[in-house]
């Protein structure tokens, strides 16, 4: 599957609970994906059905889930996306063909299939995921966590971070650092799903927007196999041309997604100072983007005393003031 490229490992999901009454299949929109499908993952598989009306196949599918969520009694979660309604979160989970389901554990994709799939295949992917039965009650081991994490423990810090989420999913500061760190540690999958209920606001959340090229930068790389050959490649045309501004552009991408924020910088600020404007402002936005990235969280202070500034974010602002205002 495209763009979320969800993996194919065996996950077996180890709780139990008891056997509710199930309510009719949920449409799912962008307004109650993250109370429907993320939050309601975090004790119950959520299967994810990405249809649309004019599908003759999801015609054919779509039956089969609902009776098979009534025979699995409470094992996991059935939900519907239109996908022509929903291009945002049909985007976010890479969905090129429908129908596609994706199965959602704990806030994240496990593993998926596309196409009208026989009864008995659905089946045995369900089975291949979900637990034995009985009870539907997830295995919560009594340990207590703190409100901060180890900051040498990765998945506490994650974990913290999903939970503000959680709390609070208005919480556009939660989401963006949320987010970032899933991106920072290579875990494209989650990110997109994190990412998927605020999609639509990139036009107004500037952090988000910025969030948004960091994911383009990535899918940019994953359609070249060899990156490094395609880094070789944009070097040869610069050097033959240094107005190769998609050459040069494409290797400040490629850089972006190895997470290589100056040399990135400095390869959109050989654009910026050919052409200012070039591609309706697309390096200086990409270049504001990273400034948003690699700044730290800002840290608390007494009052009167001036916050500590980044000194790598303080100088690549003065580079992009010089550069823009000369």
């Amino acid at each position: 599957m495209a763009g979320c490229g969800l993996s194919r490992k065996l996950i077996k999901l180890n709780f139990t609970y008891p056997q509710p009454e199930l309510p009719p299949m949920m449409n799912v929109t962008i307004a109650n994906f993250d109370a429907e499908v993320v939050a309601a993952s975090m004790t119950v598989p959520v299967l994810v059905d990405f249809w649309a009306p004019w599908c003759g196949p999801c015609k054919v599918i779509g039956p089969l889930l609902e009776k098979l969520e009534t025979a699995y009694a409470g094992r996991f979660k059935l939900v519907k996306i239109d996908s022509d309604q929903e291009q945002e979160l049909s985007q976010a989970f890479g969905v090129r063909s429908i129908p596609t389901c994706v199965l959602m554990f704990q806030g994240k994709p496990v593993d998926g299939f596309m196409g009208a799939l026989p009864e008995g295949e659905i089946k045995a992917f369900l089975d291949k995921h979900l637990p034995a039965g009985e009870v539907l009650e997830a295995e919560v081991t009594a340990e207590t966590v703190s409100d901060a994490p180890d900051e040498n423990d990765p998945d506490a810090i994650r974990e913290a971070l999903q939970q503000a989420v959680l709390k609070n999913p208005d919480d556009e500061e939660a989401r963006f650092n949320y987010v970032k760190r899933l991106l920072q540690e290579g875990r494209t999958d989650d990110a997109k799903v994190a990412f998927a209920p605020v999609i639509a606001k990139t036009a107004l959340v500037r952090r988000f927007d910025s969030l948004q090229r960091w994911m383009d930068a990535i899918d940019f790389v994953a359609d070249r196999a060899d990156l490094t050959g395609a880094i070789s490649g944009f070097d040869a045309k610069i050097a033959a041309n240094k107005r190769d501004f998609d050459a040069r552009f494409g290797k400040a991408q490629s850089l972006i997604a190895a997470q290589d924020w100056t040399d990135a910088m400095d390869e959109l600020l050989e654009i910026l100072m050919r052409d200012k404007s070039w591609a309706d402002d697309l390096a200086r936005k990409t270049y504001i983007a990273i400034l948003d990235i690699i700044e730290p969280p800002k840290v608390k202070v007494a009052d009167g005393q001036i916050p500590p500034v980044d000194p790598v974010v303080a100088s690549y602002r003065r580079r992009l003031s010089s550069v823009v205002l000369s």
